[in-house]
């Protein structure tokens, strides 16, 4: 299969939605069509304080209390991936700020 040419955002961190998987934050390390591996990956279950996903990569969280995003995996391959955005520091530091949700 052939690479896809990258935009310069591997190795950095970003917040990915998948069709059928949901939202997850990372770094992105590979990028092949629609399948991307992230490492260092966490996926944002639920949040409070941002409005959309394109928020959420550019403020972070305003309610991060209110959030559920569970453990962080040292690497996860999502398939099925619609978007890509590239994650200000600001909004690392939000979402690293969220407690661990466990049940």
């Amino acid at each position: 299969m052939k690479k896809v040419k990258e935009t310069g955002v591997i190795g950095k961190s970003v917040l990915v939605r998948a069709d059928r998987a949901g939202v997850m934050v990372g770094i992105l390390k590979s990028r092949n069509g629609g399948e991307v591996v992230l490492k260092n990956a966490r996926r944002l279950w639920y949040w409070s304080g941002a409005a959309s996903v394109s928020q959420i990569a550019i403020d972070g969280v305003a309610n991060p209390d209110k959030c559920k995003f569970p453990e962080s995996v040292s690497e996860l391959l999502v398939m099925g991936v619609i978007e890509i955005i590239p994650m200000t520091d600001k909004a690392i530091k939000s979402i690293n700020a969220v407690p661990v949700w466990r049940l």
